[in-house]
């Protein structure tokens, strides 16, 4: 066998990058991981963590509301800006330190620089005159905003990883994009008292997500103020002496002091050097892999954002387990991505897991039954607020089995998680309504629910 420098070499040090690499070096492996910025990739630097911290800053302001109605006054509260972002920077410092320090503990050597593939053994570090070799190697680059180069004036618009920096807040901003990412930073701004903007150019905002859930969360954000523009795109950006001109396809003008594109992202295979290792991207430009995350090169591999498969960061942790059973282990394993849960952390967030009502009926064949409720959640009953909570179970009609949950309100990506667990374990309604509720809460609707929608039963 041929003599490496490492047994396994990961590119990218987020939060697959560093399970598969401590996973292994915790079996005996020699192992290092490169990472061209900080340790904790997208989730933890410029991804989930932040903005979950940003979307609970901006809550706030809802809260107390909320508080008014229920007897407290507050005088003079105020939002400081710079005071959040220091705090929010020097936990993420934190947690970015903690990720590093478990891989030195694991014995990983970490390696700070970008690698490039020379071919399928080799790495360079680029500017650091330093070259690599490993039996095996990981890529677990991550992705990085998209947005329109070709539009005229986007040199002056921003993307969620900037989002997370500006040097002060705006009093007016304009997000484009209908996904999760844009629903929810129209949230955050809008809650830290900024008059926000969002602009889709299709017919409603979480495109791939329930029907009913889209059309709910569209109507309940603008009830906190978000001013939602659909079917319509930039036409360009104009930057005058008092802002950003948004100039739109349908004749409208809008002027804010901040554009941000949160119209997707994109695998981070720029530059990478995958054509000198034989690895093949796949149509939509993402590392072609198979089941077992294994690439068009025999030993090298990819996991995460970068594959575009299902791109949230415990599906990427779970791929590195995965991946680390099945090359190091002896133990073939591949990631199931059916009924994984996942959370929309808008204002108000939304909950979901398994099929919507329109995936169901194409997949089960005999059709489906729909449960569905629309309810003024009791913590809102003294404030006169007509904000309203969505519950939606999805069940197939012959089998009885419950196949997609559906959540919008306060809550909800909390409660999903255990009802993951049910959808998963392929429990039937009939199991669900024997489940006692607890009273008074919100999640008891979910094991309360008896009246199916009408004409919800329909084969195709």
């Amino acid at each position: 066998m041929a003599d490496y420098d490492y047994d396994l070499f990961v590119i990218g040090a987020g939060s697959g990058g560093v399970r598969a690499a401590r996973l292994t070096a915790l079996d005996g492996k020699k192992v290092a991981v490169a990472e061209e910025y900080r340790v904790g990739g997208t989730c933890v630097i410029r991804g989930c963590v932040p903005k979950k911290f940003m979307v609970m800053a901006s809550e706030v302001s809802h809260a107390l509301e909320i508080a008014e109605g229920y007897g407290w006054s507050f005088d003079n509260a105020r939002f400081d800006w710079p005071t959040f972002l220091e705090a929010k920077d020097v936990e993420i410092a934190r947690l970015s330190g903690i990720y590093a320090a478990n891989l030195g503990k694991a014995g990983v050597e970490l390696v700070h620089g970008r690698a490039v593939l020379k071919d399928a053994h080799t790495v360079e570090i680029v500017g650091k005159d330093r070259t690599i070799t490993a039996e095996k190697i990981l890529i677990a680059t991550g992705g990085r905003p998209w947005k329109p180069d070709e539009l005229p004036g986007i040199e002056h618009a921003i993307t969620s990883e900037e989002a997370f920096h500006l040097p002060e807040l705006p009093k007016r901003i304009l997000i484009a994009g209908g996904g999760y990412i844009a629903v929810e930073f129209a949230g955050i701004f809008a809650g830290l008292g900024v008059e926000t903007t969002l602009i889709y150019r299709g017919p409603n905002i979480l495109r791939g997500f329930d029907d009913d859930v889209r059309a709910h969360l569209a109507g309940e954000i603008e009830k906190r103020g978000i001013k939602v523009i659909l079917g319509c795109q930039h036409e360009k950006i104009e930057k005058t002496e008092t802002g950003l001109v948004n100039h739109l396809e349908n004749g409208m003008k809008l002027e804010t002091d901040v554009v941000m594109f949160a119209t997707g992202r994109i695998p981070y295979v720029k530059d990478l050097g995958l054509e000198n290792a034989g690895v093949e991207l796949n149509e939509a430009g993402a590392i072609k892999v198979d089941p077992y995350s294994r690439t068009t090169a025999d030993n090298i591999w990819a996991i995460g954002d970068v594959t575009d498969r299902m791109n949230l960061t415990p599906v990427a942790i779970r791929e590195a387990v995965a991946f680390h059973q099945t090359v190091y282990r002896d133990n073939p394993q591949h990631f199931d991505y059916e009924a994984v849960a996942t959370a929309v952390f808008s204002q108000p967030p939304v909950g979901v897991v398994g099929l919507s009502e329109a995936e169901a009926r194409r997949s089960c064949s005999n059709g489906v039954d729909v449960y569905v409720t629309r309810f003024r959640p009791m913590k809102y009953a003294f404030t006169g607020s007509d904000e309203r909570v969505l519950m939606k179970l999805v069940v197939d009609a012959d089998s009885q089995r419950v196949v997609g949950v559906h959540i919008v309100g306060p809550d909800s990506p909390e409660m999903i998680q255990l009802a993951a667990i049910a959808v998963k374990a392929g429990l039937t309604k009939a199991q669900w309504d024997a489940t006692c509720a607890v009273h008074p809460t919100m999640a008891e609707e979910l094991v309360t629910l008896k009246e199916k929608q009408s004409g919800a039963t329909s084969a195709g």
